[in-house]
């Protein structure tokens, strides 16, 4: 496989379009070029996000020895600078698609579009990475929660409302649960090198409950959407999956078995994010 798809960590992609998806729907009437730009606003920071922090833990050498995805920085499959500029070139792509946007709806999106790029690359980037103080999830929850999904809805309508709030929630708890597994699987090493994310801070035990409680939250949330909409009493129908992903996690999975957990809670988010979506849209 390529080398730069392996660095774009493709897995992770479902993190973007499923905030995007359920925020578009969520409108009564949907203006396609808007959704087309929020999509590649969300995919160009995710992708921009990965190659930024291979970029950044590659250098500063916490990236060796790792299970998981293929580290570019790290395994010497490319050179730092280059890997470097793949990340600034997708966060170009992301300004770009996201100055258009504001033009067609909000200069201020300009403003959030910024803080947002700021985030994901302060997340392992720069002389203080929050990531690296157990801040992460916090802001996987913000920003692929709360700002892509009600964002994603307020370029279609250009306002907010409680119910794209709603929606936002699900998403949020399922790309920080993402996340939450990266760190799991991680946190032997992360623990080794200083690097004091959320699972380093609280124990393996508690980081697998904190997993658990939130897929449980998103499955309940997305549920409790049937206030918008009865049809979205239909999300019901992944119980199954999150079950079992949670059950997974808490009865001892590592090491290279998180990684398809990993597979798990991605699928669950963009199954969950299509449900919704599909409901949203009869």
């Amino acid at each position: 496989m390529n080398k730069w798809v392996l660095g774009a960590r493709v897995r992770t992609l479902p993190a973007a379009v499923a905030p995007v998806l359920v925020g578009t729907s969520l409108a009564s009437e949907i203006k396609l070029i808007n959704a087309v730009l929020a999509l590649v606003v969300a995919l160009a920071l995710q992708i921009a996000v990965n190659f930024a922090n291979d970029y950044s833990d590659g250098v500063r050498g916490t990236d060796t020895n790792r299970v998981g995805p293929t580290r570019l920085v790290a395994s010497e499959l490319a050179t730092p600078a280059s890997v470097k500029i793949a990340s600034l070139l997708s966060f170009l792509v992301a300004a770009i698609a996201g100055t258009l946007l504001s033009f067609n709806t909000s200069l201020w999106l300009i403003a959030v579009g910024a803080v947002s790029i700021l985030a994901a690359w302060g997340y392992t980037g720069g002389k203080r990475p929050y990531g690296y103080l157990g801040f992460g999830e916090l802001s996987v929850f913000i920003f692929f929660g709360l700002v892509a999904t009600v964002g994603s809805y307020y370029v279609q309508v250009e306002q907010i409302s409680w119910n794209a709030v709603l929606l936002a929630i699900p998403m949020g708890c399922l790309s920080c649960s993402i996340l939450v597994i990266n760190n799991l699987r991680d946190l032997p090493q992360d623990a080794l090198v200083n690097k004091r994310t959320l699972a380093v801070r609280l124990g393996d035990k508690k980081t697998r409950i904190f997993y658990a409680l939130l897929l449980i939250l998103a499955q309940i949330t997305a549920a409790l959407a049937g206030a918008i909409n009865y049809k979205l009493l239909l999300t019901l129908i992944w119980m199954p999956l999150t079950y079992n992903a949670l059950m997974q996690v808490l009865k001892g999975a590592d090491s290279k078995e998180l990684i398809s957990v990993l597979g798990k809670t991605s699928k669950l988010q963009l199954l969950l994010a299509v449900t919704l979506a599909v409901c949203l849209l009869i």
